[in-house]
């Protein structure tokens, strides 16, 4: 499996999990928290990026498990 970030997309029957520029979905699930817990599994083994979008598509939160060039400070 390649590295790249995962979102959490809708669909018509659900929610589904797509590897950034994939063809296809990794996974397909019934429930939206159930794709975000397994994208977030995928995201912290892989150290990249989880995208969450809402039902009408548009990007509601984003979650970095990858190295952060600009950590906060503090």
């Amino acid at each position: 499996m390649s590295k790249r970030n995962q979102h959490v997309v809708p669909r018509d029957d659900g929610w589904a999990i797509r590897g950034a520029g994939a063809k296809r979905d990794t996974g397909h699930f019934d429930r939206k928290q159930d794709a975000v817990d397994r994208a977030r599994e995928i995201t912290q083994n892989q150290g990249t990026e989880l995208v969450i979008h809402g039902r009408d598509g548009q990007i509601q939160s984003k979650d970095s498990h990858g190295h952060d060039p600009s950590p906060p400070k503090g």
